[in-house]
């Protein structure tokens, strides 16, 4: 008879792998992706290096897996906050300052998820959600038009240069936290928004 694990069992599993996650994204927003070794994630869940792939099969598993939990976490809150009440054009701003906010307030772990150096499967976990965040855009700039309030245009494209420059102008900062205003970056970021989506100026 193949032996099954308790669910006791399991659950301990799955409270280890949890655990490990966890740390594992703490290290890579201190040390970056080059820099989160198994060892120093092991050190960190006070685990040994061994242990680790007893839940993943290699370095680049556990790296896809922490950059899926974190882009999924900014995914899903951006998605929450596009939902919210206002127009379509009050709702892309606040999505957008939202995003940016939440990078700033934890700028190791979202310049990791934007552009640090990383191994290719985590390179293409970020086209990936890249895409995600463009359609989270697109529907919103597409609710913009038929409501009026943003000019004709093919919506898909310019929620692409939207997300493609909103990380850009991330990236700078968030490698020197710190550096200038956090408040006036915000406001340049909804200002860029508006310009890109064709919508007026906020007063």
């Amino acid at each position: 008879m193949a032996y099954r694990k308790t669910p006791a069992q399991i659950q301990r599993l799955e409270s280890a792998r949890e655990h490990l996650v966890a740390r594992a994204t703490d290290v890579v927003a201190e040390v970056g992706w080059s820099g989160a070794s198994v060892t120093a994630v092991a050190g960190a869940a006070g685990i040994s290096a061994g242990s680790v792939y007893q839940h993943f099969a290699s370095k680049s598993a556990l790296a896809v897996e922490v950059f899926r939990r974190a882009a999924g976490r900014e995914v899903e809150v951006l998605s929450a906050v596009l939902a919210t009440a206002g127009t379509p054009v009050e709702r892309l701003v606040r999505g957008v300052q939202t995003f940016a906010r939440r990078a700033l307030e934890n700028p190791g772990l979202a310049y990791a998820l934007l552009a640090a150096p990383a191994d290719p499967p985590v390179g293409a976990e970020r086209l990936v959600f890249r895409l995600r965040y463009r359609a989270l855009f697109a529907e919103v700039i597409g609710q913009g038009m038929a409501d009026g309030l943003l000019p004709p245009q093919n919506g898909e494209i310019t929620a692409a240069a939207l997300t493609g420059a909103i990380g850009e102008v991330l990236v700078a900062p968030l490698g020197d936290p710190g550096d200038g205003d956090p408040e006036n970056l915000l406001d340049e970021l909804a200002a860029m928004a508006l310009r890109c989506a064709g919508a007026a100026p906020r007063p």
